[in-house]
């Protein structure tokens, strides 16, 4: 079902990797650990060695998940600039993230779908980055740099719009539109138009 990302992959990372893919784009429901394990060549109950469970296996998946994400970002914070650069930087590469690993932004689409506990786990394994990512926008209002607004609300609604607009191809599509490399680049600039308006003092 999945490729492992190397070839010496071990079974568990092989297992993870193709539950990720599965529960990002088909949804926890749809999978099933036996397609998993079949499109893996290995049975069901070599899942349940390494994951006694569906649940446990949805668990693992959303913390190497977490881990993932909440690295990338913080590599491309530490790249970028100050002040409006830094929100510019991270919207950047979610679109970036959203074309070269879909699966991962499926699945936090598919968190919030489900609800708590799954999305309870996900909100805590990235609270480090949200209260990181709080703490820049309230000292930008606080000096200026941008418009006061309630932080954590704006952090909310940008991730809300950002993950929509990145991972949303089914809403392309209904509003007559074919995502394209090419499309997806002016969403992205729209967007990050849309927010700088919304923020610039």
């Amino acid at each position: 079902m999945a490729a492992p990302r190397e070839e010496t992959a071990t079974t568990p990372e092989r297992i993870l990797d193709a539950a990720l893919l599965s529960f990002g784009t088909r949804g926890y429901e749809a999978t099933s650990l036996g397609e998993l394990g079949a499109g893996l060549g290995i049975r069901k109950q070599t899942i349940l060695y390494w994951f006694p469970s569906k649940d446990a296996l949805l668990d693992a998946v959303i913390d190497r998940s977490a881990g993932e994400l909440a690295a990338a970002l913080e590599l491309t914070l530490a790249r970028a600039g100050q002040g409006w650069e830094r929100v510019e930087a991270v919207v950047k590469k979610v679109f970036r993230l959203a074309a070269r690993r879909p699966e991962l932004l499926g699945l936090l689409r598919e968190m919030s779908r489900l609800g708590p506990p799954a999305s309870s786990r996900l909100t805590e394994a990235l609270d480090p980055l949200v209260t990181r990512a709080t703490g820049f926008l309230a000292a930008e209002m606080d000096a200026g740099r941008m418009r006061r607004h309630d932080p954590r609300l704006v952090l909310l609604a940008a991730y809300s719009m950002v993950v929509g607009v990145a991972t949303e191809i089914e809403v392309y599509r209904a509003m007559g539109e074919e995502p394209t490399a090419r499309s997806l680049m002016r969403r992205r600039r729209e967007l990050l138009a849309f927010l700088h308006g919304a923020l610039a003092p």
